[in-house]
């Protein structure tokens, strides 16, 4: 992946390029390579990559969703707009898994993860419109939409 976005960044096949992006990449990865990987026995299943193939789109289509709801809401101001924060819960338990969940979140406009709490499972929310207050209402329309799919990719 290092080589690849050297080769993205670089935009050039010039074989010197290539050598030096080879060379840099390998050092790279051999450095820093257990730095971030916890549990490197779950990079062998090919089924997480296909997950996380089908975890991009599902992520920008729900973007997409919610920068149109917000977008409305800023053209048309008599939209109720009712801001406040609310808890849900997650299943996840990866630090991972915990952490690609809360940026979703974050990323989707009208939502923000604002506080985790890992040992009960629960994500305090910012939510633009906060429809209903109640936690399975609440993780049902937040939450439910990313969780499936992450479990998937990193539990």
């Amino acid at each position: 992946m290092v080589f690849i976005l050297w080769l993205l960044l670089c935009m050039s096949f010039d074989w010197e390029d290539i050598m030096v992006g080879a060379v840099i990449s390998c050092l790279v990865t051999l450095i820093t390579g257990d730095m971030f990987v916890t549990r490197p026995h779950m990079l062998k299943n090919p089924l997480r990559y296909l997950w996380f193939m089908y975890y991009v789109p599902l992520f920008v289509w729900e973007c997409l969703k919610a920068n149109i709801d917000v977008a409305y809401r800023v053209i048309h101001p008599m939209l109720p707009i009712n801001p406040g924060i609310v808890k849900v819960r997650t299943k996840l338990k990866s630090e991972i898994g915990l952490t690609f969940l809360a940026n979703s979140i974050t990323l989707t406009p009208g939502t923000m993860s604002v506080d985790l709490d890992r040992e009960n499972g629960i994500i305090y929310i910012h939510w633009i419109n906060v429809k209903c207050t109640d936690i399975d209402a609440a993780t049902k329309r937040i939450v439910s939409r990313f969780e499936g799919v992450l479990e998937k990719i990193f539990e």
